[in-house]
Order: C-alpha cells, then structure tokens, then sequence
C-alpha cells in the first residue's frame, strides 16, 4: 500500500545548546505539492529542510520521511573550487543507487540525461564546473539532485540571486516535479516565488501558519512572521521591511507580493556562455 505522506513530522524540535533552532513543529507532507518555506532569516527554513534530509537529528520528537530524498543547499560560491568538470557533478546524484565506484548503466545514463534536459545544462557537460556562471552552476546541482529521482526534492533558497532565466528553469523544475508525483519543498525570502507553490508554510521558530498562499500570506500574518515590520500595502503589494537582512549573498531582500515581472515560459532570454553559446 502506497503512503499517503513522503514525511510526517510530529513535535520535532532542534536545540543547539540554549538556542532553539526549531520550537516543536508538526506537519505531514503529502504527495504530489510543492510547498514555500517562508519567513525572516533565523526563523527555522534551513532547519526543517536538513530535518527533512536526515542532515540534522531531532532533539525531540519523531519524523518519518518514505522514499528517496535529495537536497541542494545554500552557499553555491563554495563550490567554485571543485576540480570536477559538469558530466561528473551530474554523476554524483547516481550516487546513491550505484555507490562511489559502480559503474553507470543504461537507466542511470537515462535519468543523467533527462535532468540535464531538464535544467538546459545538456551542453554545459564537458566544462569544468568551477567556470560555470552561478546561474549555471544552480542549474546543475539541481540536475544533480533530479537524477537521483527522488520523491522528496529540498532547495534551500535555490534561485536567490540568480539570471532570471536561471529563476524560470529552476521554478518550472518546482512545478515538473510536483506535477509528476512528487514533493517539493523550497526556502524562499521571496514571497512572489512563495505565491507560485500549491501550500506556504509561514515560520518564525515553528510553524506560524499553514495553507494556501491566498490563506498565508496575508498582512497581518507576515507582520507577526516579520516582526511588525510590514510597512506597505496599496492593494497589489506588501512590502515587509527586514531591517537590512543580510541574505547569503551580502545583499539586502526585500520581499514583495507583486509577481517579478515576465516570470513567464515565453519571456527566457538565455545569458550567453563565455564561448558564444547559449546557456
């Protein structure tokens, strides 16, 4: 018999000495949906992902995930130094059903290839991928993450500073893959990128609300998730001001409701590799 959910989590809680991480959280995550992490730096996104992933064990509580998990982290400027060209990042995601040393079959070669189409990296696979652009980069480790196949897909804030090209890839992926049957679950400061998932969970410590995007982010909800700190709202947006919230790549966001603008299949304009061709 099927599982109904690919993770449940019951009153799980994460300390870090006298720091609470994570306050007891409960969720199911069922089949199918890909579901927003949102909330102000600190407020337990990055937590509840590694939790998911089996990165971080819960101080207490109990969480039960079914099926496979794979996960891109934060911090793609680390990756730089890897002496590794793209076919062989791409590789590392059949890791897990082949091991370091065996060896690529005919359905590993298939899933390689179906990511790397996927995320329009196809021909970026003989270049070495410490000179790719981030953009680029990104879209590789979520290919990686995709040729897993998993059932349980994490991105913690997977298209924060990226082109915008790389943004639309990346967010169509979301959705391919919710669509298919499995579950996404995605950080994001971003509250448009937020409005695009099928559920929105909205944290400060725990989880401060649950539901639909239309039901979550809502005034008065993202003033006690933000501190009070929701300074505008003239029918088509909210502003919440995060006092200069320095995100990971040094820069203030300033998340919004207004959709970001051609976020739209047709409105791709590919950036252009360093030899002339397309990304």
């Amino acid at each position: 018999m099927t599982e109904p959910y690919f993770a449940s989590a019951t009153d799980v809680c994460v300390h870090y000495g006298p720091v609470i991480a994570l306050a007891p959280t409960s969720l199911d995550l069922e089949r199918g949906v890909a579901v927003a992490l949102v909330g102000a730096n600190g407020s337990g996104k990055t937590t509840l992902l590694s939790l998911l992933a089996g990165l971080t064990a819960p101080t207490d509580g109990e969480i039960a995930v079914n099926g496979e998990v794979a996960m891109v982290t934060q911090h793609r400027e680390h990756h730089g130094w890897m002496p590794l060209s793209v076919d062989e990042v791409l590789r590392m995601g059949r890791y897990g059903t082949r091991g370091l040393l065996g060896r690529l079959g005919a359905d590993d070669r298939r899933a390689l290839d179906e990511a790397a189409e996927r995320l329009e990296v196809q021909h970026l696979r003989r270049r070495a991928f410490g000179e790719l652009s981030g953009g680029q980069q990104q879209r590789v480790l979520v290919a990686q993450a995709l040729a897993a196949q998993p059932d349980l897909l994490l991105l913690d804030e997977p298209i924060t500073g990226l082109d915008l090209p790389s943004q639309l890839r990346i967010l169509d992926v979301i959705a391919e893959h919710a669509r298919s049957g499995g579950t996404v679950v995605f950080s994001t400061h971003h509250l448009a990128e937020a409005r695009r998932a099928d559920r929105v969970l909205l944290m400060a410590g725990c989880v401060l609300a649950d539901g639909a995007p239309d039901d979550v982010l809502v005034p008065e909800l993202l003033a006690e998730a933000f501190g009070g700190r929701v300074i505008r709202q003239d029918g088509s947006s909210i502003v919440v001001d995060d006092h200069g919230h320095d995100g990971v790549h040094g820069h203030t966001h300033v998340p919004d409701l207004v959709p970001h603008h051609s976020l739209h299949p047709h409105a791709h304009e590919h950036e252009r590799d360093g030899d002339g061709s397309r990304s």
